[in-house]
Parts: C-alpha cells; structure tokens; sequence
C-alpha cells in the first residue's frame, strides 16, 4: 500500500507540514509510524481526507464542474479583447485564457482569490 510522508501529504493538501500534524493529533487524520518510528499516512486515508476536505463551496448553484480550485491570483496580463489569468492553487499554478471583458466584470485582480472551475472531457493523469 502506498504510504506519504507528512511532507510529501502536506505538499498534496496545500498545507503546512505543521498543519498537518496538528490535524492528525487531533484526530482528523489517521497516520501510523514506519520503521523508523516517522509519522506516514496510507494513500486510501489520504484520499479520503482529501476528498471531505473538498466540499462544494458554499453558494456556487448547480453545475456539473465537480473540478473546483481556490487559489490567489498572481498575475494578469491584458490586451484589447483577451486576458490571462494566473491562480497559484496550493503548489499548482493555474492558467485561464478569458475575455478582457470577463476580467473586468469578475472584478479580478493580483492578490484577489478566485476559483478555476475545470470542465474537460480529456484529463491526463501521470505517475
């Protein structure tokens, strides 16, 4: 079974390594110790942590997007008709192209959070 580290499952999450440990000595967390007496969490706990961690956020309607992620803007660049915007979501850098118009009206701007809504019908996944 694969196990993580508490950094390597703090990485995962968006979260501090101390934050992590604080959730599993109160017990929101299951971790056992290794043989070298670490702190390591089972993959299938993790999951599940992760998955209650990602509740539907709060007052979004209904929407067949289940691929929500929070993140703080950190960069946009404009020109007459389009706009990149950049989201940094946990350790993940995110990129929406979007009309210069949409940004306005979203009211985005470095330092805002903002939430990418992803919807594909193709999603590579890499081990």
């Amino acid at each position: 079974m694969t196990t993580f580290r508490i950094g390597e499952a703090a990485e995962l999450l968006g979260v501090s390594a101390d934050t992590l440990r604080r959730w599993i000595d109160a017990g929101r967390l299951a971790a056992d110790r290794d043989e070298h007496g670490h702190r390591v969490i089972t993959g299938a706990d993790l999951a599940a942590f992760a998955r209650d961690r990602a509740a539907a956020p709060d007052g979004t309607g209904n929407s067949s997007a289940r691929n929500r992620l929070r993140g703080i803007v950190t960069g946009i660049v404009k020109d007459q008709v389009m706009a990149q915007v950049d989201l940094q979501v946990g350790p993940f850098r995110v990129v929406s192209l979007m009309s210069r118009e949409a940004v306005d009206e979203l009211g985005l701007e470095v330092g805002s959070l903002a939430t990418a809504i992803v919807k594909s019908t193709n999603v590579v996944v890499e081990r």
